[in-house]
């Protein structure tokens, strides 16, 4: 059994405004991301993550979008991995494999969800993630540049990611007694050499950070329900 955790836990201070609530397309930010797990045969409940004065908002959202996997929608912490660990203590006993997505990247696409759950029920954990393209540079704390870093086997890691469900909670128990700080859930898996596998992705699923990824989305949805 499938279970998806999707955590909209975020300060938006680069946004100027919270951005899981941010219309695109007509709907809330997070409601694609919803939609897409929703749509996925795979999945078999979708528990939302959030920060508890917004709770009344998200349940208003899947109301009106009639939305029949979410099965929980709880508080989360102060950080992500505080969300996500909030996220992994309501799952139920039948839970195999969780997924864990961000709000933020409303493009994400029911078929791109099936791919990672594959690779992630043959290795125990799988991401999708975009084969870094730009030029890298290190600058000192003035901006000046200091050297490069070759990008060869980069990769900018996304999300869903999802895990044997033993594993992601052997790597959260691992984080918490180290006092780690982590951005990802990967990062988590590292604590205890656990093994993950990269699905190289080429299409849109970008993180909504700033007010001018709302523009670039809205084009996208466009484009895709064009090709419908």
């Amino acid at each position: 059994m499938l279970t998806a955790i999707i955590v909209a836990g975020g300060s938006s201070q680069r946004m100027g405004f919270d951005k899981t609530f941010a219309l695109l397309g007509g709907k809330p930010v997070i409601a694609h991301s919803i939609a897409a797990f929703e749509a996925s045969d795979s999945v078999s409940e979708i528990i939302l993550v959030g920060r508890a004065e917004k709770l009344a908002e998200l349940e208003e959202i899947v109301r009106a979008e009639n939305f029949r996997k979410v099965a929980r929608i709880i508080a989360g912490g102060a950080r992500r991995q505080d969300s996500v660990t909030c996220g992994l203590g309501v799952l139920s006993d039948a839970v195999t494999f969780v997924a864990v997505h961000d709000a933020a990247r409303p493009l994400i696409r029911p078929e791109l969800i099936e791919r990672v759950y594959q690779l992630a029920r043959e290795h125990g954990g799988s991401a999708t993630a975009a084969p870094v393209v730009d030029t890298l540079k290190r600058a000192d704390d003035q901006d000046r540049v200091t050297g490069g870093v070759a990008r060869a086997g980069l990769f900018a890691v996304q999300t869903p990611q999802i895990f044997r469900r033993d594993l992601i909670e052997e790597a959260y128990r691992a984080v918490a007694a180290a006092g780690a700080e982590i951005t990802d859930d990967i990062s988590a898996l590292e604590c205890i050499q656990g093994q993950v596998v990269l699905l190289p992705n080429d299409q849109p699923n970008f993180k909504i950070t700033y007010p001018t990824d709302l523009s670039v989305g809205e084009i996208l949805l466009t484009r895709s329900r064009n090709q419908l």
